[in-house]
């Protein structure tokens, strides 16, 4: 019989579209002004007593909150509105101090039984949300004389060992040259240096009292350094973000050029927090301990040469504080923290305390299994150095700006042992740290080490503040279009296939619905190019009812039955609307391949708007008029 969908289809149907709408339900809410306290010191922690510190704090200064919710990641409080949002965070910061961050934020309004069901709102990005934007600048040419450092190191070893007796190695700009005394010794070292060192390409000089070899990095291997920076940084800003707000934030960080990074904080508008945070650079070194060398002699001001002196970190126990305690280490680094690859904390079955499980990459390994290997027995440090960026301010708390306008920073360089553990055996690659204190602090130091180290420092050169007014306005412009828009193709419709335009309009109603839930399903960032693309959507959305609707009328018109035309229509029309629409997808796919940041945000929407239209344009719109037209005599079609 013509005109009839299996129930199985209608089935189908009606799981899609009461899916779409339970999980496009939580974009109703919106969001509420809110607050983000959470701990930025070591051994300071959030908790009740924070609290009920903060509440009363509200209580005395008249602020009011809707909630506060206490979590691993900190206290969140939610407010009426943006007033009470702004004037709450001065007071938190003035009676909270440096120990806590404090930071303006967005917090979903969904009610709780939605989330605990996954029904999530879809994520806004930067333009439609408010955040912050900064345009960060790597310094290759730090990156590249880190390199030649660990070349002058490697090449002093490698002498060492073959027992080449040399006068002197040092950076010199981007070279590595070594003196020696007579020729036949700078031809000996030559021949081991080629062979251990192929990164490098040597050249022979005199000076008239010594034999010079000077080993250049390959234009090949410039390259390769200046991208690893890039990436690196791109990966470790990410991580860093992601443990320094605690998961709450969803940064867009994506290379710009060759030497610059853009980082995206949807959501965060304190902009002084944020650069503290990506203006610091941090790396981890293992190091040996001097244990030739007393540490009393080189407090005493008798340093051994190529030892240093560092302190261990101060740490929190309960109340109890202990005191950081001067260690003599030796200047030459083993391996930095860009070698490892993950690090897990765990428990040592030997002694029952913590320990932290370490993997390094192929070179790391190298290196590390050289040391250890003469090294047994022996202590070896872990030493933590970050560079912090921090926003001056005056004795009122006010941040201090230049003549013109931004805040004036800071740096300082924090140096730490965190780590001081007897080398048990001849390790490589995979190893254990312990002599740990806790497994809190196993913990601690397996994630310093997974979040890595900058390859090479970054400068903040541009920044911006997008508030959420901006934001508001984007959405009520980006809303109103898509209003528009879709309200003009009603009409049309209507006007002018009535009763068919009408179920259109209602195949186009159910299609922006499951557009919405998808992207909350995925969690996709919608921004505003992503809005074009739906806007763009609800104008192609109704191009395959219109091929259907006129195959119909001309099916009409030849004379055939109205429901030989409907059937006809939907059969005929299917391969047209399909090579439409696939040759579209190619463009959003190509889109979504080649292009970053806006451009994909646009293709996403655009692809998946072009999937649903599909379904609510031939399926959803056969079965209604399957519905109203199947199994019916009819003289004629309100077409």
């Amino acid at each position: 019989m013509l005109n009839h969908y299996p129930l199985w289809k209608y089935l189908l149907i009606i799981l899609v579209i009461s899916t779409s709408a339970f999980y496009a339900l939580p974009n109703i809410y919106g969001e509420d002004p809110a607050l983000q306290v959470a701990a930025s010191a070591r051994g300071v922690e959030v908790d009740n007593q924070t609290l009920s510190r903060v509440s009363k704090l509200f209580e005395r200064e008249g602020v009011f909150y809707r909630n506060a919710k206490l979590s691993s990641t900190g206290l969140l409080f939610r407010f009426k509105n943006k007033d009470d949002q702004a004037k709450a965070k001065l007071l938190v910061e003035k009676e909270l101090g440096d120990d806590y961050a404090v930071a303006l934020n967005l917090a979903t309004a969904t009610p709780q039984w939605l989330l605990n069901m996954n029904a999530q709102p879809m994520y806004l990005g930067l333009d439609l949300r408010g955040g912050v934007y900064f345009l960060m600048q790597v310094d290759m040419e730090a990156a590249v004389i880190k390199s030649v450092n660990t070349f002058v190191s490697d090449s002093r070893t490698i002498l060492r060992k073959a027992k080449i007796r040399y006068l002197g190695s040092k950076r010199v700009k981007n070279d590595v040259v070594l003196r020696f005394k007579t020729e036949a010794l700078r031809e000996q070292g030559l021949e081991i240096l080629k062979r251990d060192m192929r990164d490098l390409t040597f050249n022979e000089k005199e000076d008239g009292k010594t034999f010079i070899l000077q080993g250049r990095l390959s234009e090949a291997k410039l390259k390769e350094l200046k991208l690893f920076a890039l990436k690196q940084n791109i990966t470790t800003l990410r991580k860093r973000i992601d443990e320094k707000f605690h998961g709450l934030v969803e940064p867009i960080i994506q290379q710009q050029g060759d030497d610059r990074i853009v980082v995206q904080l949807p959501g965060i508008q304190d902009t002084a927090g944020a650069k503290d945070i990506l203006g610091a650079t941090a790396t981890l070194e293992y190091r040996a301990v001097d244990e030739e060398h007393t540490v009393e002699q080189a407090l005493s001001g008798r340093v051994p040469a190529g030892s240093k002196i560092y302190y261990t970190r101060e740490r929190h126990e309960g109340s109890r504080i202990i005191p950081s305690v001067p260690v003599l280490l030796k200047k030459r680094v083993i391996v930095t923290g860009e070698h490892v690859t993950n690090a897990q904390a765990g428990i040592d079955l030997d002694s029952g305390g913590a320990k932290v499980n370490v993997s390094l990459d192929a070179y790391g390994g190298k290196r590390m299994g050289a040391f250890t290997q003469e090294s047994v027995g022996k202590r070896m440090a872990v030493v933590y150095l970050e560079t912090k960026q921090e926003t001056v301010k005056d004795a009122k708390g006010n941040i201090l700006r230049d003549e013109n306008g931004k805040p004036v920073v800071k740096r300082h360089t924090t140096e730490e042992v965190i780590s001081n553990a007897v080398i048990r055996g001849h390790f490589s690659n995979r190893f254990e740290t312990t002599g740990l204190d806790s497994v809190q602090e196993a913990n601690d130091l397996s994630l310093l080490l997974r979040a890595g180290a900058l390859a090479a420092p970054v400068y903040i050169i541009e920044e911006r503040t997008i508030g959420p007014s901006l934001g508001q306005d984007n959405i009520d412009k980006g809303f109103m279009s898509v209003m528009i828009g879709f309200v003009t193709v009603l009409f049309f419709m209507a006007f002018w296939y009535r009763k068919f335009g009408m179920i259109a309009n209602l195949a186009l109603a159910l299609n922006l619905v499951i557009i919405v839930a998808v992207l909350s399903l995925l969690q996709a960032t919608l921004t505003l190019p992503g809005i074009a693309g739906i806007v763009l959507t609800v104008g192609m959305a109704v191009d395959a009812n219109v091929l259907i609707f006129e195959r119909i009328r001309e099916e009409l018109r030849n004379g055939n039955s109205p429901q030989n035309s409907i059937h006809s229509g939907y059969e005929k029309a299917l391969m047209t609307i399909a090579d439409a629409n696939i040759t579209t997808l190619i463009a959003a796919f190509v889109l979504f391949v080649v292009g970053t940041g806006a451009i994909k945000g646009f293709a996403v929407t655009l692809s998946i708007g072009i999937v649903t239209s599909m379904f609510t344009a031939i399926m959803v719109t056969r079965a209604v008029v399957n519905t109203l037209y199947g199994g019916k005599r009819i003289k004629d079609l309100s077409i």
